[in-house]
């Protein structure tokens, strides 16, 4: 008994000093946007004195975070679908087939986890500006096709590992049945493999999504005014002449809504995935 009232003791001393590290930042986020601009600037307050929903009607005005929401929309899915589809293929190469060289590439494949993005940037700056004076059209640089695929430089690695490790999991007799029923080696992934590594499939997809929705490096050197994604165009409410803290932080809370909603609704195959894949 004095064992557990102990660790209760404990718990609370820790969990305590966390989820208020967690929630005050988002409370002064919430309330500074339903603040006017003269109260954020001001000193600081724990509630608005003056209520407006206002910053959030003119987040939408005084840049064109539509137009960036969109961007991102497109650049995170295509990457996420693309990630996912080619993830899927090699794993279950990965995981199935014993070919020539198949050590390596996956040696190579986890050893590019070990190194920082900053790393790639220089590299693909210049393999991306060379190819379009190649083709003499602009192909990848600052545009949302070369963004989808400096996004797969480093989500698809974890992608093929994480799921190959999935699919290890998975016993080969469901493949070898599904051969005998009259299945191709297709048949038997799309029909038997996949649906039984769906929790691993999904962890990867909001794997990929979450990481290119917040990414800020490439996307910055990568993308023009017509391209700027999301994480760049926030920072288009900073001006010389003023900073719109309260828009800021109205903006900021309806850039999250998309990954908290999603997280939520798949929060539970993701942590299964998730999981799974790493212990396995």
């Amino acid at each position: 008994m004095r064992e557990q009232l102990s660790f209760r003791i404990f718990r609370w001393v820790v969990l305590v000093p966390l989820a208020l590290f967690t929630l005050v930042p988002l409370y002064v986020m919430v309330t500074s946007a339903l603040k006017p601009l003269r109260d954020v600037q001001g000193d600081f307050q724990w509630w608005p004195s003056n209520l407006t929903f206002q910053p959030f009607v003119d987040i939408w005005s005084t840049v064109p975070l539509g137009r960036y929401f969109v961007n991102s929309l497109i650049v995170c899915s295509v990457a996420t679908i693309a990630s996912v589809i080619i993830a899927i293929f090699s794993s279950y190469a990965i995981s199935r087939y014993r070919f020539r060289g198949r050590g390596a590439f996956s040696g190579v494949v986890l050893s590019t986890q070990m190194f920082p993005g900053v790393l790639f940037l220089l590299p693909l700056f210049i393999i991306f500006v060379n190819i379009d004076r190649w083709l003499g059209i602009t192909f990848l640089y600052q545009t949302q096709l070369g963004l989808i695929v400096t996004y797969l430089t480093f989500t698809l690695p974890f992608s093929i590992w994480m799921l190959a490790s999935y699919f290890d999991g998975i016993p080969r007799d469901l493949d070898e049945a599904a051969r005998v029923d009259g299945a191709t080696a297709m048949g038997a992934l799309w029909r038997v493999v996949l649906p039984a590594a769906r929790p691993g499939v999904i962890a990867v997809a909001v794997y990929s999504f979450m990481t290119a929705w917040g990414e800020i490096l490439f996307a910055s050197q990568m993308t023009n005014s017509a391209t700027r994604t999301l994480s760049i165009g926030l920072q288009s409410y900073s001006t010389e002449v003023n900073v719109y803290w309260n828009q800021i932080m109205a903006a900021s809370l309806v850039v999250s809504v998309p990954i908290v909603v999603g997280f939520l609704f798949l929060q539970r195959y993701l942590v299964a995935g998730l999981t799974a894949g790493a212990v396995k």
